[in-house]
């Protein structure tokens, strides 16, 4: 008997899956039964509970051109079907001074400024563009993680990370318009202070002036992006959407 296409399993590929925002990603869309190919710089941990983690997970440091173009290329052999349903470009650094200070548009030298922009805004473009056709076959839908830190200064986002989310966000409004005609939604999520172990000493004084008063949970922030992957949101491209507890008002 032929499988209907409603049948057939999505497929989600995400970077920054190891922790945070990214590991809760991978168990909600797990939980609604798609595939998910995992991306990052470490090999899947052993101590992991995600059952299917070893055989769907691609080792690749975005930070060097070099190695994310071969990544590219296995992501693209082990898409069965040969179609995308969702990208989600999650992973990000932002790299801290000797005492974990923040680094300014003056402290960090010109090649950790290179490696930011590399991994927070290049790596993006050049996975959706290598993905392009696997997208625009399955109808797809691209996610950014923005930051907060983009829109302004942030007592703990350096002046990198910051620039290059903003620029992010302005790369997202691009893509949508020209993935779009493709059938490719392209949309954000801008997190604000999110309960993950990268949190800087000193949040709680942050969270204090929030309208919700809490930290955002990153199940929560998984929520979003299924949504912008959902047919929920098939009307939707181009939007950045702010999960921030009112933090950007």
């Amino acid at each position: 008997m032929a499988i209907s296409n409603d049948t057939v399993r999505k497929t989600l590929i995400l970077t920054g899956a190891s922790r945070g925002i990214g590991h809760a990603t991978v168990k909600r869309f797990s939980s609604a039964g798609w595939r998910v190919i995992t991306c990052s710089r470490h090999p899947f941990p052993e101590d992991c509970p995600w059952e299917a983690g070893p055989e769907d997970h691609i080792q690749v440091d975005l930070s060097d051109v070099d190695d994310v173009r071969p990544a590219i290329n296995e992501m693209r052999e082990r898409l069965e079907g040969g179609k995308l349903e969702a990208l989600v470009n999650n992973a990000a650094i932002s790299p801290k001074g000797e005492n974990g200070e923040r680094l300014g548009a003056i402290d960090m030298n010109s090649e950790d400024w290179k490696k930011v922009f590399q991994v927070n805004f290049f790596a993006p473009i050049m996975l959706a563009r290598g993905l392009v056709e696997e997208l625009k076959n399955a109808k797809g839908s691209v996610v950014n993680v923005t930051s907060i830190a983009g829109a302004r200064v942030h007592p703990f986002a350096g002046a990198a990370y910051a620039t290059s989310k903003a620029a992010l966000a302005s790369l997202t409004r691009e893509m949508a318009a020209d993935f779009g005609p493709l059938g490719v939604r392209v949309n954000a999520i801008s997190p604000g202070e999110i309960d993950t172990a990268i949190l800087s000493p000193g949040t709680d004084k942050i969270v204090e002036t929030l309208p919700l008063r809490r930290l955002g949970m990153p199940e929560e922030v998984a929520k979003a992006i299924y949504f912008l992957c959902s047919d929920q949101s098939s009307y939707v491209t181009g939007a950045e959407l702010h999960i921030n507890g009112g933090q950007h008002v």
